[in-house]
């Protein structure tokens, strides 16, 4: 793309609504546009001052297009860091396309994704961290993943790493001086001192890339798979959690036959919710295709929820022995050990997942059953999802598992690959510095791993590019942005 062209697009969403944005930008901006604005005033668009705005029409000849709102722009002091113009017209489709078709006939070429933030990148108006954090922002849709985007894009992940590379840059200078001097053995840069920050780096490195794993799970949502045996209350439970009827329930074991996935909001992280087909033995190929798929989405899931039917157990002793038989002999919902069994094996084939068993329908238990259940199975959480009961103290129990103590604090937070993958090479190349002082390596090789290190803080600004890493970054944005 050239980037000296006067780009048009649409910067609100497409489709009809009470108003729509359409943003011109580039260095002859406010001339195209000045005689297709006429303003109620007869104000001359080209001679007002920026940051101003004024109501008219806009016109294609003797042709009234419509009443619009224009803000002005000038030099730098706008979004793209160039003369910009906003017309704010009436969202009709009709009038939206009308207006740019009249800017492209009058000079302007159509915007491609991102251009508008990559002008605002290559104008210095924000570093590349920054401008990725644009995208974040326009995808938040819970309070955790804005509190991330608007805390990057404020600077506080950039303004970290930069002041971590201006360091490791001042003490690189030193080293490159030394070489300038190699004959004299002199030293200008304090070993001590060099291995003290060398240290500090690399804590802040292993923070950042620590925090990659909160990161991810917040900016994408936490996928959470309900299992168990089928007719347990797998759907009711997934109802109850979004508070709407968004499964089909019935009486009728085998009902879910696919996975269901939606989300919920709590406490401003986004959960994922996975209810899927019952795990049972069975001879219907539907069903038993929807059973595997169970498993895969227990892989995917970052929290498992094993609901069983504490119903089932009224009257009669709860067994916690493992039994003889093996799984597929066992007769679901009759001899319970079934239920403990289950539990063994998901810990066992997914040991690192979170795993949260719930009895479901305890408001057909007495107190005696509960306690009983509640001495046979450690951290058993009781539930009734009919009823609605026990459903806010699962969702409080399902927040636990998120680290939200660096939210809380307003600590970076990395969520985004790219820079989790820079933080990675930058680590290993202060590993080689921190390697090459304690054993005494020379200026020279030493100098080699700082350029390195230096070179992937780079990468995460925008100080080192590509157009093909700006390409692959901007491509993702929206037309309009």
């Amino acid at each position: 793309m050239n980037i000296q062209d006067t780009i048009v697009a649409l910067a609100s969403p497409a489709g009809a609504g009470a108003i729509a944005v359409i943003r011109v930008s580039g260095t002859d901006a406010i001339n195209i546009c000045t005689p297709l604005f006429k303003s109620i005033h007869d104000k001359n668009l080209a001679k007002q001052k920026t940051h101003t705005i004024h109501l008219g029409h806009i016109i294609d000849g003797e042709r009234v297009i419509d009443q619009v709102l224009v803000s002005l722009f000038r030099g730098s002091n706008s979004y793209t860091g160039e003369p910009t113009v906003e017309i704010s017209c009436h969202g009709s489709s009709y009038i939206q396309q009308e207006i740019i078709q009249l800017l492209l006939r009058s000079g302007c070429r159509a915007a491609q994704p991102g251009e508008f933030t990559l002008r605002s990148f290559i104008n210095g108006k924000m570093d590349l961290s920054q401008a990725e954090a644009v995208a974040d922002l326009i995808a938040s849709d819970n309070e955790a993943s804005h509190q991330i985007a608007m805390q990057q894009m404020r600077g506080g992940f950039s303004n970290e790493i930069a002041a971590l590379r201006k360091e490791l840059l001042d003490f690189a200078s030193l080293i490159e001086l030394e070489l300038d001097f190699a004959e004299e053995d002199v030293e200008f840069a304090d070993r001590t001192q060099f291995k003290e920050l060398v240290a500090r780096i690399m804590k802040v490195l292993k923070r950042l890339i620590d925090s990659f794993a909160t990161g991810n799970v917040i900016k994408n949502g936490i996928p959470v798979a309900i299992v168990g045996e089928p007719n347990v209350g797998k759907s009711t439970l997934l109802n109850a959690l979004l508070n709407e009827d968004r499964a089909i329930v019935s009486d009728i074991a085998g009902t879910t036959r696919d996975t269901i996935e939606d989300e919920l909001s709590i406490g401003g992280i986004g959960f994922r919710f996975i209810d899927t087909a019952g795990i049972r033995e069975t001879t219907d190929t539907i069903e038993g295709l929807g059973i595997k798929k169970t498993f895969e989405k227990i892989k995917q899931a970052q929290v498992v929820v094993y609901l069983f039917d504490a119903s089932l157990i009224q009257n009669s002793e709860f067994r916690i022995q493992k039994p003889s038989l093996p799984a597929a002999s066992l007769p679901g919902g009759e001899n319970y050990s079934s239920v403990l069994f289950e539990i063994e094996k998901i810990k066992n084939q997914f040991p690192l997942k979170p795993l949260v068993v719930i009895a479901n329908k305890v408001d057909q238990l007495d107190s005696a059953e509960i306690l009983n259940l509640k001495s046979q199975i450690p951290n058993i959480h009781l539930l009734s999802a009919k009823e609605n009961m026990g459903v806010d103290e699962l969702k409080s129990k399902l927040l636990d598992f998120v680290n939200t103590g660096a939210l809380r604090n307003d600590e970076t937070i990395v969520t985004n690959s790219r820079h989790y993958d820079a933080l990675l090479k930058a680590l290993e190349e202060i590993e080689k510095v921190q390697y090459g002082l304690e054993t005494g390596l020379t200026g020279d090789l030493m100098a080699i791993d700082i350029r390195e290190a230096l070179y992937h803080f780079g990468e995460i600004t925008g100080q080192v590019t590509n157009d093909e890493l700006l390409g692959n970054i901007f491509s993702q944005f929206c037309i309009g942005k």
